[in-house]
């Protein structure tokens, strides 16, 4: 009596499809969730006296992303439109496009602030002041709620200043007339 001949190549087989599998949830799971590190911890770690120190050095540390200026020669509008899934749940980013939750973006690069037609912007937005350039934005996707206090959007922000550069290059290019690099 004779085993299955092709056993070894089932066994392989098998052994090959749940790498796989394993490898396309991994990459599925990295799309569907953002991994970004909280700023403080849910529970404080105390201990040594040098994590301490460490950690009020942290709290003393300017707030805020630094320029995007340098980043935006380098960035990537096909990597940004791709990052932009996110801002879609809310956003539209075509011309004559209807306002979401959020307003159309369509030339929101050079517009002034809370300066979309038909949108009814939070008390908080209407009172700024000001365009849309390349530094507001990368100050507002960095933490929407700290650069306007009080805004419907609830978006946490994007700590990564290559995505954030990304998604900058992505809406500049959301016009018929892009204004120019910095």
């Amino acid at each position: 009596m004779h085993g299955d001949p092709l056993l070894l190549n089932k066994i392989v087989g098998a052994i090959l499809t749940a790498g796989l599998l394993a490898m396309a949830s991994g990459f599925i799971s990295e799309q569907v969730f953002h991994h970004e590190t909280p700023d403080e911890l849910a529970f404080p770690i105390g201990g040594s006296p040098g994590v301490a120190a460490a950690n009020a050095q942290e709290k003393a540390a300017p707030v805020g992303p630094g320029p995007i200026a340098g980043l935006l020669a380098s960035a990537d509008a096909v990597r940004g439109q791709k990052l932009f899934k996110a801002c879609a749940a809310c956003h539209t980013p075509t011309h004559g496009g209807a306002n979401k939750v959020g307003p159309n973006l369509w030339n929101v690069v050079g517009k002034t602030m809370a300066g979309t037609d038909g949108y009814k912007y939070s008390s908080a937005f209407r009172k700024m002041e000001g365009a849309w350039d390349y530094e507001t934005l990368n100050q507002f996707l960095f933490k929407p709620k700290a650069f306007v206090p009080g805004t419907k959007m609830t978006y946490a922000g994007i700590a990564a200043a290559n995505k954030r550069a990304d998604i900058i290059a992505f809406m500049r290019s959301l016009s018929s007339t892009p204004l120019p690099l910095p």
